[in-house]
């Protein structure tokens, strides 16, 4: 079996998780010494759709009526549409019943959370849904004492300052709002946010509150992956404020990293036992409250049990669970054949 790993328009997604999504799933498909390709004219059994832009959907048809299995991989949900970008909320009924169209062209969803799959099938999806989660590389997030340092003098921190770091899109349902005010009312620690977003995009009411925030809250942008892996092991603390997430990659890459981290208690996240694996907070006093206790030594230090725990994400398991997801598809596309399916597909191959 071949697969053809499909996520259209790069440059849309390559600051997201969705991106990282799909650079997951290359690695693992390199890890089982699975054959796949990224050209759409190459010869392939399986597409694998990571997108939902319009020519995604038109690529799942397609390949359905050339008899091609399609497994069609569920980032997006209303939920964490809403709260997004400019007029999101309005939109966000016509995303979910555009969504929906898309997911229901798969044989087979794959979705990154057991939360994300009750949200599917609280649509009213039928199709059979796998979790599986986005995954995480251990082997990449490790740094030297040097990185480290230099990454420190390059942002102006002293080894004497707190570091809160968050990364993320700038909008309000990663919480962007939360952490300036955590900024302004904890002056004694510094608060950096990497990432990044179009500026037309984001909502008056967001640019505004970042053009405000407290001088001990830097937006820093966009930096490379290998930045990142510097900076999460670089900081004291990953705050994680978001509303709403079907996984949350950044999570898993600070949980490998082994940076304590302190996440809002969302249902997405019951999967990491709490004051175990990691630290919840309920409201912004709680977040407040636990910050202060965590840098100051008197909440037990968490990242050696949230690092084991993140390992059952590893490349090497979820190659292994992608291959046996997509034999299921395999089977479940065959059987789903109609005659008139079959002979378009015969036709096409002639």
């Amino acid at each position: 079996m071949k697969v053809l790993i499909y996520s259209n328009k790069q440059n849309l997604i390559k600051y997201s998780g969705v991106g990282r999504a799909r650079d997951h799933q290359i690695l693992a498909l390199k890890s089982m010494g699975f054959d796949y390709t990224l050209n759409p004219r190459d010869d392939y059994d399986l597409i694998h759709i990571n997108t939902v832009f319009f020519s995604s959907y038109l690529a799942a048809v397609f390949n359905r009526l050339r008899g091609k299995t399609v497994v069609y991989h569920a980032h997006s949900t209303e939920e964490d549409f809403r709260n997004s970008f400019k007029l999101s909320n309005l939109l966000s009924p016509l995303f979910k019943f555009w969504i929906m169209a898309c997911y229901r062209k798969a044989d087979l969803i794959l979705t990154p959370s057991n939360y994300s799959k009750k949200l599917l099938r609280n649509y009213g999806i039928d199709k059979e849904i796998k979790v599986i989660s986005n995954g995480i590389d251990l082997s990449y997030w490790k740094v030297d004492k040097k990185e480290k340092e230099d990454f420190r003098k390059k942002y102006g921190y002293t080894n004497e300052d707190k570091v809160i770091m968050c990364s993320g899109l700038l909008i309000k349902r990663k919480g962007i709002m939360d952490f300036i005010e955590f900024a302004e009312k904890m002056p004694q620690y510094k608060f950096i946010w990497f990432g990044t977003c179009n500026k037309s995009l984001i909502p008056k009411e967001v640019s505004d509150r970042i053009k405000s925030a407290p001088k001990n809250c830097n937006f820093a942008g966009y930096i490379k992956r290998d930045d990142m892996r510097v900076a999460y092991q670089a900081v004291d603390l990953f705050l994680f404020p978001s509303y709403e997430e079907t996984e949350g990659i950044v999570l898993l890459e600070a949980l490998a990293s082994r940076v304590k981290t302190l996440v809002r208690n969302l249902p997405v996240f019951d999967d990491y036992e709490e004051n175990k694996d990691i630290y919840k907070a309920d409201s912004n006093d709680d977040f407040m409250d636990k910050i202060d206790k965590i840098l100051s030594g008197e909440l037990d230090d968490l990242t050696e049990s949230g690092y084991k725990k993140v390992s059952e994400k590893s490349i090497e398991n979820i190659g292994r669970q992608l291959v046996e997801n997509y034999n299921e598809a395999a089977t479940i596309s065959e059987a789903s054949k109609s005659p008139i399916r079959k002979a378009i597909k015969d036709y096409i191959e002639k």
